[in-house]
């Protein structure tokens, strides 16, 4: 799991990292379910929206991050919204779940695939999966990042953080896990083609998330690992004449629903 988040940083961009969560649940049916949880819940803020669309839910936020839990506390709500600290590659439901959804965390849990079937027990009959992963392990943003992890100026501090293409799967992938984990499921993608504002935007979009755990771990050496890095995303991604920044970014999408016998 990577270091510690910074709340702000990540919300800069909230409205881009909020749309695809808002495109998963369009397709989680769920009529009124009781139970309802949100692995890798973040700052709480699309976790507290579950409890507006479910009224009669117990909704509880699960993550990792002493920061991103600290900011999602101002979301409580005593008796229907709750968060909780927990590690994703050992969390546990304390009982059945009639709703469980995950937006943008299961790629930085090695064995997400064995995780989302055992999560899959845990439903109720007619109980609702559903999660989606950042689908562009292969774009600049990270092939970049990835070869300089792998640079021998920073290699033996860092190589091992360098971004995986196999770190999630594509649509028929996941479509396949869910099927073998019983339930009846679809699976998608979507590319997303942000507009950004800024100077440096795409390197202030991945500040909030693959470029963190790495500038941790250089310590006195960041600051020239990322003004290297944002040398190269300038010319990946190069500012438009109107100040805009164009970042495409695929996201995979995967959802599956329990036979009501079970």
């Amino acid at each position: 799991m990577p270091a510690d988040w910074s709340p702000s940083q990540y919300l800069r961009f909230a409205d881009e990292r909020s749309r695809p969560f808002v495109d998963l649940l369009a397709r989680v049916d769920a009529v009124d379910p009781g139970v309802v949880v949100d692995l890798g819940c973040g700052e709480g803020e699309l976790t507290a929206s579950l409890a507006r669309r479910w009224p009669g839910a117990r909704v509880t936020g699960v993550d990792s991050s002493p920061a991103m839990l600290a900011a999602a506390a101002a979301h409580a709500v005593p008796g229907r919204v709750s968060f909780i600290p927990g590690d994703l590659e050992t969390w546990e439901p304390e009982g059945p779940v009639d709703v469980l959804v995950s937006n943008a965390a299961l790629q930085w849990v090695p064995e997400h695939r064995r995780r989302v079937v055992e999560w899959a027990g845990a439903l109720t009959p007619g109980g609702w999966l559903g999660f989606q992963v950042p689908g562009n392990h292969a774009a600049p943003t990270h092939a970049l990042l990835a070869a300089l992890c792998r640079d021998r100026r920073w290699a033996d501090r860092v190589d091992d953080l360098a971004p995986s293409t196999s770190a999630v799967d594509d649509p028929a992938g996941y479509l396949g896990v869910l099927e073998s984990a019983g339930l009846r499921a679809e699976a998608w993608e979507t590319t997303y083609l942000h507009v950004l504002r800024g100077p440096d935007a795409v390197l202030g979009w991945v500040r909030g998330s693959v470029l963190r755990p790495v500038l941790a771990r250089l310590g006195d050496d960041a600051g020239t690992f990322e003004s290297t890095y944002a040398e190269a995303l300038r010319q990946a991604y190069p500012e438009r004449a109107d100040g805009t920044t164009l970042l495409p970014f695929r996201r995979v999408f995967a959802v599956g629903q329990a036979g009501t016998s079970r």
